[in-house]
């Protein structure tokens, strides 16, 4: 950023404190972003057979991902036309051939159709076609699944390819190469953060903190140590000399994804993929955070690590696990510092966005956020 694009000020302001925890706002956020974008909630691998479902919260709703016999996915709220029961009661499970409400044993098949209720031959009169369960949009993309709530949301490309490019220099052939849908989970750890998802988000798209926080992370990209990182490198942040690979211990022990091409090798690209994703790409694995608003000041971050399904059947993967591990720790840390404090009279008006902060997360993140939000605020 040269010194004319910088505001008369310096700083640019954040959002006032109550956005983080004000609960009406929090409600505004759900019915204007995650129940009108779409979101990130699994993904394929975790529904690999018919019958198996995933369950999701999306917004206010309890929304379903099974796949049918004819193998598609599809998603539906997860919400009984009889009474309003809960169909699946777990996170995870397997429904078998059919959905099955606890309640009454209103009975649909996997295409969402009801298939029986008790006693039907007292109802005859109905048409079972006008009782199915209420669909939801669904996008597969490179492995992950994504839901959308709006009756005529715009396509998941629109959505994705925008701010890939924005991260990538527009190099889709180089995000192709890591192949996200050949790639398994090899270790998830579910985090309950004590901060608002905005916090969270916000931490993750700045590095001004690194290198106060984050010594291993720094020790194996430099670039994150010189705080001046006002934009993203569009050709990716490479390792420290001594760092053959992206682990605690910086030895290269797992091999390179099959795809890639020397001109990937030792280097780290991390993006934000609104509104609730971080992909962190990797030449040997690929980190993947799911951000799940709970309330205005509760986050539960899921992260995944993918490889090859050769490389977790053959190799140790808790020296590569481990690094990310800590930064995220460090990181949520971090996040619940700041949290008590968006309630305090020193924060009512916000804080402030210094220079290296102001692009991604001023004129990026915070233009996305105003533009959802809309009228809301």
């Amino acid at each position: 950023m040269c010194s004319s694009d910088l505001p008369s000020s310096v700083f640019l302001p954040t959002l006032p404190g109550r956005y983080y925890t004000d609960p009406a706002i929090f409600e505004l956020e759900k019915r204007n972003i995650f129940e009108r974008q779409w979101q990130y909630v699994c993904r394929a691998e975790d529904v690999p057979a018919p019958g198996r479902f995933v369950r999701a919260v999306v917004g206010n709703e309890n929304v379903i991902v099974v796949r049918g016999r004819d193998e598609k996915l599809r998603a539906f709220l997860n919400v009984c036309r009889h009474r309003g029961s809960t169909l699946c009661l777990t996170d995870t499970g397997d429904v078998g051939r059919s959905i099955r409400c606890p309640y009454h044993a209103w009975t649909y098949r996997l295409d969402g159709s009801l298939m029986s209720a008790p006693n039907w031959k007292s109802m005859a009169a109905a048409d079972k076609a006008d009782f199915g369960l209420h669909p939801v949009r669904l996008g597969e993309w490179h492995g992950m699944v994504w839901l959308n709530l709006a009756d005529d949301p715009p396509p998941l490309d629109d959505l994705l390819w925008p701010q890939l490019d924005f991260r990538l220099g527009g190099d889709r052939v180089r995000f192709a190469r890591y192949d996200l849908a050949g790639l398994v989970v090899g270790r998830r750890i579910d985090y309950t953060v004590g901060a608002n998802w905005k916090i969270i988000q916000e931490n993750f798209q700045e590095c001004y903190h690194c290198a106060a926080i984050h010594p291993e992370l720094v020790d194996t990209l430099p670039a994150f140590r010189t705080l001046d990182l006002a934009t993203y490198d569009t050709d990716g942040y490479v390792f420290a000399p001594d760092k053959a690979s992206f682990s605690v211990s910086g030895t290269a022990v797992l091999p390179r994804l099959p795809e890639l091409e020397d001109g990937d090798d030792r280097k780290y690209y991390g993006m934000v993929l609104r509104p609730n994703c971080f992909l962190s790409l990797l030449p040997d694995h690929v980190i993947v955070h799911r951000f799940e608003p709970v309330s205005a000041e509760v986050t539960t971050v899921v992260c995944e690590w993918l490889f090859p399904p050769s490389t977790v059947a053959d190799y140790d993967l808790s020296d590569t696990v481990e690094l990310f591990h800590r930064v995220n720790q460090q990181d949520f840390a971090a996040s619940q510092w700041c949290q008590p404090n968006m309630k305090s009279r020193a924060y009512a008006g916000g804080g402030v966005l210094v220079p290296t902060e102001q692009e991604i997360i001023g004129r990026w993140y915070y233009r996305w956020y105003r533009e959802s939000m809309g009228d809301a605020l």
